[in-house]
């Protein structure tokens, strides 16, 4: 968001503005419940500029990785509301099948 306007030209009530961490930052501060195919958000998007550097050989995807931890700062991860719900709700199914998983196993043992 290098001018500072992307707000403006989102709809807001649909996503949720949120800065892209520092892998060791998210590690710390973020439940893996909601990471998007268990990578930190730093991770895949550095993997995609990358990838966007050695197909085109762009020299603007150059200047960001040599610059990594300020380009970095100038992302914006747009997060949509109905997508943080859906991965929160696969994460509570998910506990919840283990737990069940825990007590049968441990009443198969009281047996």
């Amino acid at each position: 968001d290098e001018d500072g306007q992307f707000a403006s030209r989102c709809n807001m009530a649909m996503v949720q503005f949120e800065p892209v961490l520092a892998t060791a930052d998210q590690e710390k501060t973020i439940d893996r419940a909601v990471w998007h195919r268990g990578q930190t958000d730093e991770q895949q998007l550095k993997k995609l500029i990358e990838d966007h550097h050695r197909w085109t050989g762009s020299s603007r995807a150059r200047d960001l990785l040599d610059q990594w931890p300020a380009a970095r700062a100038r992302f914006v991860k747009v997060f949509p509301s109905e997508y943080r719900r859906a991965l929160g709700e696969i994460h509570a199914r998910t506990m919840a099948a283990s737990e069940a998983s825990s007590q049968a196993a441990k009443s198969a043992d009281l047996v």
